[in-house]
């Protein structure tokens, strides 16, 4: 797989990384089997994929416990990103970012990872608490420490609004921007991680840019929008109770059914590369064209997938493919 590298001390990944956040949280907890996520991550590493996205809220510690038995065998091959800043109760999820805990919290995750390093520590959300300061400036002892190589931001969730067009002043990430430029000077921001897909490409605005201009590494995350660009949803089937799909706006079955000429654009554009092309690939593909420094992260649970989008590395999308995806109609339904 083509590798990528991300932040100033050039992180080295694969093109395509693993999104973990599926087999232990949220979605469908019918579909969370552990032998076959196991299995799923083995196939990611031996398709290339290195970089394994998880955080400690996942589950909660569930998921960093299942990538634990995968690096006891195979640390070598992967490039760990995991996260601390929320802590899950039974029915809410609250900030910490006090740095005695961010120290707490990294020493767990290493003994569930069975690892004595994490490759990318990010902060899941700030604490309003807390000086953002204080809490990069934990996370930053923790480089000087040996426990963690580089240091990172999820804004996946962060956004303070979803109006206007891309390249429009406000695209909801002003948070997010100004806790960037205030950690930046305290230590260096390697990655930073949000959405970006075909259909929500808000970070193409100012927060990508922002990325670009400095060397940092840009994780996409939700890159196949929840799963509604694979083409594999079907309007009206509904999802479990628990899958947060079943109360998003743009997963009703009017809504899906009125965004599928996006699905058909990829669709065709898919078709034009062969038999064996998805549409899942074709907007993995376009995640990978915004940048020598993006990193797609999409989730998976079933081994099948992780191969397939494993192999979005190796498409190369024409200008032909890149105007009919800019030319397909913009997505309905509110996304909040």
């Amino acid at each position: 797989m083509e590798r990528r590298t991300i932040g100033a001390t050039a992180l080295d990944v694969g093109a395509i990384g693993l999104g973990c956040m599926p087999m232990s949280w949220a979605y469908s907890r019918s579909e969370q089997r552990g032998d076959r996520s196991l299995r799923t991550v083995h196939a990611a590493l031996d398709a290339g994929v290195s970089l394994l996205d998880t955080a400690d809220m996942y589950g909660p510690f569930t998921n960093e416990l299942l990538l634990g038995r995968v690096l006891k065998e195979r640390r070598a091959e992967a490039f760990v990103s995991t996260k601390c800043g929320l802590l899950v109760g039974d029915q809410h999820v609250v900030a910490n970012g006090r740095p005695g805990y961010v120290r707490r919290a990294c020493d767990a995750s290493l003994r569930r990872l069975q690892t004595d390093v994490i490759d990318l520590y990010q902060l899941h959300r700030a604490d309003p608490e807390v000086p953002v300061e204080e809490t990069w400036g934990a996370m930053a002892d923790l480089v000087s420490a040996g426990k963690v190589r580089a240091l990172g931001l999820c804004a996946v969730g962060a956004r303070s609004a979803r109006r206007g067009a891309v390249g429009a002043g406000r695209d909801g990430y002003e948070g997010t921007m100004r806790q960037l430029e205030r950690v930046q000077q305290v230590f260096p921001v390697a990655a930073v991680e949000a959405e970006l897909s075909v259909w929500s490409q808000e970070a193409l605005a100012r927060l990508l840019p922002w990325c670009a201009a400095r060397g940092v590494g840009f994780l996409a995350a939700m890159p196949l929008g929840n799963g509604f660009l694979t083409g594999t949803l079907t309007p009206g089937s509904g999802f479990e109770r628990d899958d947060p799909r079943a109360r998003h706006p743009r997963f009703t079955a009017e809504m899906m059914a009125a965004n599928q000429p996006l699905v058909a654009g990829l669709r065709r554009v898919a078709a034009r590369h062969g038999a064996d092309v998805t549409p899942a690939q074709v907007a993995l593909a376009w995640v990978l064209g915004r940048g020598a420094h993006v990193v797609p992260v999409p989730g998976a649970k079933r081994e099948r997938w992780a191969v397939e989008n494993a192999g979005a590395a190796e498409l190369r999308l024409t200008a032909v493919d890149l105007a009919e995806i800019a030319s397909l109609p913009a997505p309905r339904g509110s996304w909040d």
